[in-house]
């Protein structure tokens, strides 16, 4: 199996700063990082299990009604995931909100089905949807590591700035914990993401 098809998600193809993908649910599930990580690891594994079943039905599915296949393999591996967050993180299922149920029409699952899963065999299609996913997750789990320990003084909800420093005049950047700072982050990390990696801006 190529290495590229795990390696090139996590850097050089991420989903999120080189395809420009799943920005929806990075800029609204980043507020806090307990939630970003839960969404990370539910996209992973939507991702990997509905390109891993596509791929063992490849052979079978008429090219006409394709997408209407992905749409409900894909479906079904998010209602399982949303019933395990309900079950076991039900506050962080409230957080997240109808963004669990929108994995299902996530760029990152869809493209990957259409563009890996159906021309390739099971195992090299699991491990490029978890590599996909993988590379989604990290930069989200990033975005809200910021954005959580400058908006809210706190990173899992455990306060990591010490009292002296509110005390000497330091104030939480309220800026960070909405919408338009997860944009200016997201740019952020691509100017950067590109910046290290000249040879893309040839593409």
């Amino acid at each position: 199996m190529d290495k590229n098809i795990y390696l090139q998600p996590l850097w050089k193809a991420n989903p999120i700063t080189v395809l420009v993908l799943g920005i929806c649910s990075a800029l609204a599930v980043t507020v806090k990082l307990e939630a970003a990580c839960v969404m990370a690891i539910s996209v992973t594994l939507v991702t990997g299990c509905s390109s891993l079943l596509v791929s063992c039905l490849r052979n079978t599915i008429p090219n006409r009604i394709r997408i209407i296949v992905q749409l409900v393999v894909a479906a079904l591996f998010v209602i399982l995931v949303e019933q395990v967050l309900k079950a076991y993180v039900y506050e962080v299922s409230k957080q997240l909100s109808v963004f669990v149920g929108l994995i299902i029409t996530n760029c990152i699952i869809m493209g990957r089905i259409e563009a890996f899963a159906l021309g390739n065999k099971p195992f090299p299609s699991f491990v490029d949807g978890i590599a996909n996913g993988a590379g989604y997750g990290m930069i989200l789990i990033a975005l809200a590591f910021f954005r959580e320990l400058l908006g809210s003084g706190s990173i899992f909800g455990f306060k990591v700035i010490p009292q002296s420093f509110y005390d000497a005049g330091y104030m939480n950047n309220g800026l960070c914990i909405l919408p338009p700072m997860a944009l200016i982050l997201v740019g952020c990390f691509v100017w950067i993401h590109r910046s290290m990696n000249k040879d893309l801006q040839e593409k």
